[in-house]
């Protein structure tokens, strides 16, 4: 079954466009990951220091392959998470097809 991942990441004030920079730079070989079926970041127009990511994996163990990706570590883990305020992440598994 499909493993979906929703997260939201909170830029600490002044950090916004390295967050978005990093995003930018994640997406692609984010979406090209073998186990990935959809990846989609949003940024909320009202807070502009908040970014959404909506993931789709084949299983959970895609997603972990994700997490252990060279581009997650670079983007997410040495860019963009050091300079966040917050960070919550939610998981599921789909029903049905």
């Amino acid at each position: 079954m499909p493993y979906v991942v929703s997260a939201t990441w909170t830029a600490q004030p002044g950090s916004e466009d390295v967050v978005l920079d990093a995003i930018e730079k994640l997406t692609p070989p984010s979406r090209e990951e073998p186990g990935n079926r959809f990846y989609q970041a949003y940024q909320d127009p009202t807070d502009t220091s908040v970014f959404r990511l909506f993931e789709i994996y084949d299983d959970e163990a895609a997603y972990a392959a994700h997490g252990a990706s060279d581009h997650f570590k670079q983007y997410a883990l040495e860019q963009a998470i050091p300079v966040l305020a917050n960070r919550e992440r939610a998981f599921y598994e789909t029903i049905g097809g």
